[in-house]
């Protein structure tokens, strides 16, 4: 009974709505009976996508993106509110896994050849989705609203304000005015929960039409090249000769593999749980060692070794150089061989595209370029003194977390210049336009130091001077 009234409910509603007439040639269309295992990354990553909508929506019931109180309801829910914990780290999960699908997905299209014609535009698609996923990365990573999220923010914006005529207007758009605030979080929450999302809907949904129109990629063999004049006819010939429906025969490995991943970010939300949260936001704080999460820690490893008078031209140069070759893949080489051992460039590519993201990923996790938070203060062997102003100036000068980034007799950061001698080098004025000024990485402390804090960590600097010769 139960069973026929449930059918009647589906045939009232299929006939109303056409259910059937949509999804059953979507399930049914033909796929190549070669597209085993390797062909799974693109459905994982769209389910993926769905774990981030569901998580985030969830989330958001108890988030509320204010300056005076996100880095609380955080609390609240990391450490509170039913499933809080897992939840959060269903989301930071979810968003790893995201970009690590696509980006696999991506390398299998590449070395499979699948770009060429007549797929140019599902390419096209797919790396504006692969923007779209770091985006959401990025913006995300603020609504945590902690020290480090803030200060990564500020330090892109840094970088975007270096772009000539139209960076000082980017800059302002990323912090919603002047500096970090309560504007700067409503934005990136708009952007985050709303206008990134919809692009991958709509980006999504395009990339699924071309997909059917197209047709899943065949295994490609060696020794037949894709003629665009020839291709879409051998093609359907293919798929009458070896082609097998979607559903079930192809697409069980996408279930079974996607519902593995799913079950994989259950575990590490439930054991691991999210991503600890540093200390509320402070700009007046400067002890802040900023990072993004893992999948551009590589980015910010090749920031922080770059030398000064590179970093504006490979922060400016880089990303459009990576996506000018990443767009213009399929207009550079839309036909020919498609096998991977054809084109032993492509595998080459991409084998040195995963050695130096994974390099550069371990020196950004062990980065000792990074600030030093556990350097003790400088003894009175170095300072040559116990007491009066350049006792008093070194005492500030690691309080106010200066020896976190600057070496002094061997002691402290290896993030800015070595200070040892820097009485030698700039004079007691300029030393003043230094710290009250910032450069470079160092950010400006006039607005942060009492005048007498200035004065007596510069009675301590100009103090910095080698020994005279014997």
């Amino acid at each position: 009974m139960l069973k026929g009234l449930l059918g009647k409910t589906w045939s009232v509603l299929d006939d109303r709505l056409g259910i059937s007439a949509v999804v059953g040639p979507i399930m049914k269309h033909p796929v190549p009976r070669g597209a085993r295992w390797w062909y799974v990354f693109g459905s994982a990553t769209l389910f993926a996508f769905i774990v981030q909508i569901a998580s985030g929506v969830t989330l958001a019931f108890s988030y509320i993106a204010s300056s005076s109180q996100a880095y609380d309801t955080l609390l609240f829910i990391t450490n509170q509110a039913t499933f809080g914990r897992f939840l959060r780290g269903l989301h930071y999960y979810g968003a790893s896994a995201m970009v690590l699908m696509v980006g696999l997905h991506m390398a299998q299209v590449f070395l499979a050849g699948s770009y060429k014609y007549p797929r140019e535009m599902n390419w096209l698609t797919g790396v504006l989705l692969l923007a779209f996923t770091i985006g959401m990365g990025f913006t995300g990573q603020l609504l945590r609203w902690d020290q480090n999220a803030t200060w990564s923010v500020v330090v892109g914006a840094e970088q975007a304000g270096r772009a000539p005529v139209v960076g000082e207007h980017i800059a302002r758009f990323i912090l919603g005015g002047d500096t970090i605030g309560g504007a700067t979080l409503s934005r990136f929450f708009a952007i985050h929960v709303f206008i990134i999302p919809a692009m991958i809907f709509g980006f999504l949904g395009l990339h699924l039409f071309l997909v059917m129109r197209h047709g899943i990629s065949e295994p490609p063999k060696p020794g037949q090249p894709v003629d665009p004049k020839t291709y879409r006819k051998k093609y359907e010939e293919h798929l009458e000769k070896d082609g097998v429906p979607f559903w079930p025969d192809a697409a069980w490995r996408d279930v079974v593999f996607g519902v593995a991943m799913i079950a994989g970010i259950i575990a590490l939300a439930w054991l691991v749980g999210p991503p600890p949260l540093d200390k509320p936001p402070d700009p007046s704080l400067t002890d802040a060692s900023p990072r993004p999460d893992w999948y551009l820690l590589w980015y910010f490893a090749v920031l922080a070794l770059m030398p000064p008078y590179l970093e504006t031209a490979v922060i400016l140069l880089a990303p459009l150089l990576v996506g000018g070759l990443l767009l213009s893949a399929p207009l550079l080489s839309n036909k020919g061989e498609r096998a991977a051992r054809r084109r032993p460039w492509a595998i080459g590519m991409v084998v040195l595209t995963v050695l130096m993201i994974g390099s550069l990923w371990i020196v950004g996790a062990r980065s000792s370029w990074s600030p030093n938070f556990d350097a003790p203060p400088l003894s009175a062997d170095i300072v040559g003194a116990t007491s009066g102003p350049v006792a008093e100036g070194a005492k500030l000068f690691h309080d106010k977390g200066c020896l976190n980034c600057h070496l002094v007799a061997g002691q402290g950061g290896r993030r800015g210049p070595n200070l040892t001698h820097i009485g030698d080098l700039l004079t007691r004025d300029q030393l003043v336009i230094r710290i009250s000024n910032g450069g470079h990485n160092m950010p400006a402390f006039a607005g942060t130091l009492k005048p007498e804090e200035l004065d007596l960590l510069v009675d301590f600097l100009v103090s910095r001077k080698a020994p005279p010769p014997r």
